[in-house]
């Protein structure tokens, strides 16, 4: 069968990891609080009305890209499009450009710091990989100005991360959001685990410490994969109404 990402690809074995995928959303949802663009999830309302429920059908869209067949993929990403359109048409107004190229910027970064944080290094011809799935998606939907390599996606990262970010009111609401559905500790969960995959730049702008109280808990990570005792700590850690939403982030990825 043709698919859209190679069957080996390190892009499923990442987006094939329920830890990987739960560490990608802390990144983003801390990143995107701070988005300049963020106004646009609250004309929808869907983020801060159900945070959590956002991250499950964020996943569904990226898993249906990544493990399907390449027509398939190409129809879940044009349907991701429409809904952005019709968004659009709603409001009288146009996302930017960039702030399409952001959600890709971020899923390609945090897919890479996450796998690093996790699992093991990443090779330059990895990282090319996981650049060159999420450029595709871009291309699909008629995204303008994408770099054409990792390279200049290094670049253009770092030129949006010290441009399109600020800490606005829309921030703080989004962090009292996640605070009101996770609960007191879950809450502080997703702190440090943001705290462990954010840029210098992120962390800065939110005032965050350097490091994580969860630091300690990475190397012996592997250990607890291996004794499959980690889908216990994600039941005790993730609110019960999620559970089979949980464990279905887990695929073989070939």
């Amino acid at each position: 069968m043709d698919y859209f990402v190679e069957k080996h690809s390190v892009v499923r074995k990442i987006w094939g990891n329920s830890d990987m995928i739960l560490f990608i959303f802390a990144g983003a949802s801390a990143e995107f609080a701070l988005n300049k663009a963020v106004d646009w999830l609250y004309f929808t309302g869907k983020l801060p009305s159900d945070p959590l429920g956002r991250l499950f059908s964020t996943v569904s869209y990226a898993r249906a890209i990544v493990f399907a067949e390449r027509e398939a993929a190409y129809k879940a990403i044009d349907s991701i499009a429409a809904i952005h359109a019709n968004v659009e048409n709603k409001r009288g107004a146009n996302i930017p450009d960039w702030a399409y190229r952001d959600v890709l910027f971020m899923l390609i970064d945090y897919s890479i710091r996450a796998c690093e944080l996790l699992d093991n290094k990443l090779s330059e011809a990895e990282k090319q990989e996981a650049f060159d799935v999420f450029y595709r998606v871009g291309v699909r939907m008629g995204l303008k100005g994408l770099p054409q390599t990792f390279t200049e996606f290094e670049k253009m990262r770092q030129e949006h991360l010290q441009e399109n970010m600020k800490y606005s009111n829309f921030t703080k609401d989004l962090f009292l959001q996640y605070r009101k559905h996770l609960g007191a500790v879950r809450y502080r969960i997703l702190i440090e685990s943001q705290i462990l995959v954010m840029p210098p730049q992120v962390r800065q702008l939110l005032g965050f410490r350097h490091l994580s109280f969860l630091a300690p808990v990475i190397p012996p990570y592997r250990i607890i994969k291996k004794l499959r005792v980690d889908r216990i700590l994600k039941a005790l850690i993730l609110p019960s109404a999620y559970k089979k939403q949980i464990e279905a982030l887990d695929v073989v990825p070939y």
